[in-house]
């Protein structure tokens, strides 16, 4: 079942990082722009329970129950997410050594600490091994995924054994967890909800909220929740969230009510959102779109804005900004239609040759 809503909500949320990250390279007016656009963060979290929603979807019924499914699982999951992160890690490892010998320079020359590589490698960044984002920044969201995916079977058993209160008792005590964890001072943040180098453990919380959404929706039947309601539950919780009026965990709630509305809405009438149909590509492209715009913004905004344009003085930053966010979706796009499949195929034929080479033979 394709869930669209859900899908045009994830590409919200990557467009809303992507803008956070491209207004940091312009003027004062820009960077002003950055500090309102954080109110909106916690669309970061809803990112974070879209993804445990669907994972929990489409994995519930059959992993630990076929044989091998969970090492397949995992498998896919990689041939999924690391090639194009492993592509974009390379980018800025290049980057890296420029900075580290003098060709370039830069304004965070922490970002590319080459004792961080190791845990970027393994994707561990997120798990509390790093002291600030290093390469690919927005990585760690990626990590702290994977955490998630090796922690899944115990999402699974949780639910197999307890239900629905096996896995609300699973995210209460995944919340008491990471909240254990900043008041003694482990987590180094105010809050466990603004985590980075840590976000792994935030991520569980989503996933895991993520998965009761899942499971819980495929119970409740509301004849009120329709596509209309659904999206002025979701723009209220914006509006809110834009003017202060909900952060922290009652801006989590309130999205989580809103994904739930939506799961309810799109199960009780699946084809009702062919409208969102045209932000299908868009809507597969989003992960792209989370680790490309890092690049883009290197190339764009950091060389060709600041370095070039800005000094010449020929065009204003707001004109140019649609050009780097237009690059950005284009090469997200273009990515996930034949970099991502065509790596995806290249690995799998690793691991099966004889089948690959069965299926180019037929």
């Amino acid at each position: 079942m394709q869930f669209r809503i859900l899908g045009s909500w994830r590409v919200m949320a990557a467009l809303l990082v992507m803008i956070f990250h491209f207004l940091s390279y312009g003027p004062p007016s820009a960077l002003a722009g950055t500090v309102r656009l954080l109110s909106l963060m916690p669309l970061l979290d809803m990112f974070l329970i879209v993804s445990g929603f669907l994972i929990m979807e489409r994995y519930s019924d059959r992993l630990l129950v076929e044989r091998n499914s969970y090492w397949q699982f995992l498998l896919r999951r990689v041939v999924r997410i690391y090639p194009l992160y492993a592509a974009t890690l390379v980018y800025f490892v290049g980057i890296g050594m420029l900075v580290h010998f003098g060709v370039v320079t830069s304004h965070s020359p922490g970002r590319y600490d080459f004792a961080a590589l190791p845990a970027n490698i393994l994707l561990v960044q997120g798990w509390g091994f790093t002291e600030e984002l290093t390469f690919n920044y927005v990585g760690w969201t990626l990590s702290a995924e994977w955490l998630c995916y090796l922690l899944l079977p115990v999402t699974i058993l949780a639910w197999r054994f307890g239900g629905l209160t096996g896995l609300v008792a699973l995210a209460a005590l995944s919340i008491l967890m990471v909240e254990g964890m900043v008041a003694a001072g482990v987590m180094p943040f105010d809050e466990w909800y603004l985590a980075d180098t840590w976000g792994a453990y935030r991520a569980f919380v989503d996933f895991t909220i993520g998965a009761v959404i899942a499971i819980g929706s495929r119970r409740v039947r509301l004849a009120w929740a329709n596509h209309a309601v659904v999206w002025g539950v979701f723009t209220l919780v914006i509006v809110m969230m834009w003017n202060g009026m909900a952060a922290g965990y009652p801006a989590l709630a309130l999205l989580s009510l809103a994904i739930f509305l939506a799961a309810v809405a799109e199960r009780q009438a699946p084809l009702a959102s062919g409208y969102l149909g045209f932000l299908d590509g868009l809507s597969l492209a989003s992960f792209s779109l989370y680790l490309i715009h890092p690049v883009v913004a290197s190339l764009l905004l950091n060389i060709g804005w600041r370095r070039v344009l800005e000094p010449m003085q020929v065009m204003n930053f707001y004109v140019f900004l649609p050009v780097a966010i237009a690059a950005a979706v284009g090469l997200s796009i273009a990515s996930s239609r034949w970099f991502e499949p065509a790596a995806a195929r290249a690995i799998n034929g690793l691991f099966s040759p004889v089948k690959t080479r069965g299926r180019a033979a037929a």
